[in-house]
């Protein structure tokens, strides 16, 4: 289970960030030059919003399952001073979970919003948050601190 957990996590961080990415870019470009708020617009937005919350639905069940996280929470006075143990156990859950409040705020702020330059301004402000957040956290292969491949196989 716990391989296939991190699979599927490894893989819907890819769609997190296409669909995050897409939907700053529609933001940003609806803001700019003041487009309508269209069907499409809303729909990214869901998509994006979506692929966040399944992320962190995974993210969840993997860290109560995980060998590292299990660790972390049972030996916790070592593990802090463990760079890769306290990165899984604490900071990359915390600013994972950070973000995807962030994103899930906008989301709905822009939900509530009737002005369609508001919309756009509020999606593009705090998914851009978000997104950054995300990008700051993620082990990335080429991170001297805690790396991870690109892809992992089921």
């Amino acid at each position: 289970m716990y391989s296939t957990l991190l699979a599927l996590h490894s893989l819907v961080r890819w769609l997190v960030l296409a669909s995050l990415l897409l939907a700053i870019i529609y933001a940003y470009r609806g803001w700019l030059q003041n487009k309508p708020f269209t069907r499409t617009d809303n729909t990214i937005r869901n998509i994006a919003t979506s692929f966040a919350h399944i992320q962190i639905t995974i993210g969840l069940i993997l860290y109560y399952v995980s060998p590292i996280t299990t660790y972390f929470l049972h030996y916790f006075k070592d593990a802090v001073h463990q760079r890769e143990i306290r990165f899984f156990g604490m900071e990359h859950s915390s600013v994972m979970f950070i973000s995807l409040v962030l994103i899930t705020i906008g989301s709905g702020k822009v939900k509530r919003l009737t002005n369609d330059k508001a919309k756009f301004k509020t999606m593009a402000i705090w998914f851009t948050i978000g997104l950054v957040l995300i990008l700051s956290s993620i082990p990335w292969a080429f991170s001297p601190l805690v790396h991870r491949p690109y892809f992992r196989a089921f």
